[in-house]
């Protein structure tokens, strides 16, 4: 699915109410899109609320295969959001995906109770009846026996951990996840840095290569996760960097045989590194002990 004749232009460019259908999905609609302010009562979209929809548009071209699968292959497919805030994302996904369809239901999970309380409203003015909102921390929400689709786009540090947990728990056929900002992983190389080989000690000895490092170890750790419990596992860009920082996109399809190799090396960088993401359901031996 592709916008209709965009590029992807200045981050900050705002555009005119003649020029907004062509920054958007194949029927997106214009008034959903004012009903969620990222388009102005007059039609316009300012270049905050251009460069936000241009991020979620592209996750949902993205998300478009995955989609397409649950609701041909289930009765009543499930797809859930956590840590949605705004619900943004729901609510596009609900009118390209679910609107148009009898079947299937989106569950929207956010930690602040008043954007749930006015993701609810929105959802009832539209009509959305299968879109359902719970206020929950991810690793707390109730979840459904089976998870089709999950998505988790921008969730911060451990967070996005804790949605690979809830959908590996409830065996999703497809995880869409869009990291954030990472902290857990970084804090652990500085306490191991004493333990671990001199070598991989200089990958990550200054304070900037300990962060962009440990970013980039957390993202490969999940994604060993993924592929360890069952999982085909593609890792891309999400959008063009003008649009967003927080780029990696990691998507994960069920095929149900566990990797072993996977696990063998996610046990062998735990160790090397002296790492143990807390929330994240590591194979049993690798601590990240990184004794040497």
């Amino acid at each position: 699915m592709k916008a209709r004749g965009s590029t992807w232009g200045e981050p900050r460019q705002s555009v005119g109410a003649k020029q907004v259908r062509r920054e958007l999905l194949e029927n997106q609609s214009i008034e959903l899109l004012k009903t969620l302010h990222l388009v102005t009562r007059d039609g316009q979209l300012n270049a905050d609320a251009r460069r936000k929809l241009k991020q979620v548009n592209h996750f949902v071209g993205l998300l478009t295969p995955a989609l397409d699968d649950a609701l041909e292959r289930f009765e009543k497919p499930l797809v859930v959001d956590v840590g949605s805030g705004n619900a943004y994302l729901g609510f596009i996904l609900y009118e390209l995906f679910l609107k148009p369809r009898e079947n299937g239901e989106l569950l929207n999970v956010e930690s602040r109770d008043e954007l749930t309380a006015k993701a609810k409203e929105r959802a009832s003015a539209l009509g959305f009846s299968r879109m359902q909102f719970e206020t929950a921390q991810i690793a707390k929400g109730k979840y459904p026996e089976k998870i089709h689709v999950l998505t988790a786009l921008h969730a911060c540090d451990t967070a996005t951990d804790e949605a690979i947990s809830v959908a590996l728990e409830h065996k999703a056929e497809h995880i869409a996840l869009v990291p954030c900002c990472q902290a857990e992983v970084a804090q652990q190389l500085k306490d191991a840095r004493p333990k671990v080989d001199s070598a991989m000690q200089s990958l990550f000895s200054h304070p900037w290569h300990r962060r962009e490092f440990g970013s980039h170890l957390t993202n490969v750790i999940r994604a060993l996760v993924l592929e360890a419990n069952g999982y085909q596992v593609t890792v891309t860009e999400l959008a063009g960097w003008e649009h967003s920082l927080k780029n990696e996109l990691i998507l994960a399809r069920r095929t149900g045989q566990p990797n072993g190799i996977a696990k063998k090396r996610l046990e062998s960088l735990l160790s090397s590194t002296g790492v143990s993401p807390s929330k994240l359901p590591l194979p049993r031996g690798g601590e990240g002990r990184g004794e040497g």
